[in-house]
């Protein structure tokens, strides 16, 4: 039996730093460059408000920008680095440089071998995979 790959939303009290049609870049090796997000998973809203996601949120994504077999086709994606700065339970606040996903496989498995640049540690600690793949994590 597949294992259960957590599909939660957004968690209250974060900041909405990615909305729809956002572009983001691919931080891995699976042919990718760039993408735009087209859905949030889980995320439960008010009528007509504009989804959001944060770090470490699944998302569904549209390739635009990458080799021909990936272009122009949809896969799940895991947020890992966001621009607009957020609040960790500590107080510290963080933000990146780019706002960027790793793609994955339905059942959770990233679909590169390898993530450039950092990860953020609240996608590290929800996604196992993703973080034994991170050669960075803050």
């Amino acid at each position: 039996m597949a294992e259960k790959i957590q599909v939660l939303g957004s968690r209250k009290g974060l900041t909405p730093g990615i909305q729809h049609y956002t572009r983001v870049t691919v931080a891995d090796n699976s042919g990718a460059k760039e993408a735009m997000i087209i859905g949030v998973y889980g995320y439960r809203g008010v009528l007509r408000r504009i989804p959001f996601a944060n770090v470490a949120d699944m998302v569904m994504v549209s390739v635009k920008k990458g080799t021909p077999e990936v272009r122009k086709q949809k896969f799940r994606a895991v947020i890992i680095r966001q621009r607009m700065p957020y609040r960790r339970p500590d107080g510290t606040w963080i933000a990146f440089e780019d706002n960027a996903v790793v793609i994955i496989n339905p059942d959770g498995t990233p679909k590169g071998t390898e993530i450039r640049g950092p990860v953020a540690k609240e996608a590290a600690e929800r996604w196992p995979k993703i973080a034994s793949l991170a050669t960075l994590v803050v």
